[in-house]
């Protein structure tokens, strides 16, 4: 059977990304990301960009959100993106993470693009990383 999990809350999406990213565990930093249609429905296409900088520096940020919106617009119209970091270690959310939320979220309203809560994942949890806190 095919997951195919539809994303209405907030807990929804961090049950996704626990889901996907099990077993915990991480060689080096990434970025995934993934439609989810107006409907909440995922789209079955998951992108990881591997061994991203600790610390990003906002225009290649900027950039890599508008080539997303412009992916994303094409496969999935309407669509809202969910980002999630994941990097080694066990210990929670650091400034880096915090430094990726608040980058990915500024790229986002430059460039338009709904985004769900970005999220975290370390060795030892998924987090959510809100923009409030980020």
């Amino acid at each position: 059977m095919t997951y195919r999990p539809v994303i209405s809350t907030q807990a929804d999406l961090e049950r996704m990304w626990r889901h996907l990213m099990e077993p915990l565990g991480f060689g080096g930093s990434s970025l995934w990301f993934l439609p989810v249609g107006p409907d909440g429905e995922v789209h079955p296409a998951i992108v990881q960009v591997e061994d991203v900088d600790p610390l990003p520096p906002p225009e290649e940020v900027l950039a890599m959100v508008a080539g997303v919106a412009s992916v994303v617009d094409d496969v999935a119209p309407g669509a809202r993106v969910a980002f999630l970091r994941s990097r080694p270690g066990r210990r929670g959310v650091d400034a880096d993470d915090r430094a990726w939320a608040r980058e990915l979220y500024a790229a986002a309203r430059t460039v338009g693009v709904a985004l769900e809560v970005v999220h975290l994942a370390t060795d030892a949890d998924v987090l959510p990383l809100p923009a409030d806190a980020a």
